[in-house]
């Protein structure tokens, strides 16, 4: 069995079963809803009691339990530019604000990257009378690029310079 088809199954016992994502979150336990779903997804690896949570819920094979496990190949089979509208629209914020985004980290923190690995994301819903909001908030390790081969009293590391 590959990983799409796993998925496929997941979602499909999903649908059978009428569950949401909270309730399925909820029974496999121990990240965000965004890992979670994002695992079941096929995108991100659960934890082995994670995948054995998910195995009992779903009826899963061993083989499948461990594929939950292993490290996948993340952003596989996602058309760029993605054509999903809701997913076109956050390409969209990185490609618009993306710039700012950049100019804004290296000016307050200096040379180097926000983290996706060393990460953490939540999404809430607001309501508001003109229509609910999401709001994501995002958190990762800021990593200063590293200058190899800095000697003497050339910065090793691209924190922000005083």
């Amino acid at each position: 069995m590959k990983r799409a088809q796993l998925t496929e199954k997941l979602l499909d016992l999903k649908r059978e079963k009428g569950w949401t994502w909270k309730h399925i979150c909820e029974k496999i336990g121990g990240h965000s809803e965004v890992l979670v779903v994002g695992a079941i997804l096929g995108h991100m690896k659960l934890t082995k009691p994670q995948a054995a949570n998910a195995a009992e819920l779903f009826g899963l094979s061993k083989v499948e339990t461990a594929m939950l496990n292993e490290v996948p190949m993340r952003g596989e089979g996602i058309q760029m530019p993605p054509t999903d509208p809701l997913i076109y629209r956050f390409y969209e914020l990185v490609m618009i604000n993306g710039p700012a985004w950049k100019a804004l980290i290296e000016e307050e923190f200096g040379d180097g990257i926000m983290s996706a690995i060393d990460f953490d994301m939540v999404m809430d819903r607001l309501p508001n009378p003109k229509g609910d909001r999401v709001k994501i908030t995002m958190s990762g390790k800021f990593l200063p690029y590293k200058y190899y081969g800095a000697t003497g009293n050339n910065q090793e590391y691209g924190f922000k310079e005083e």
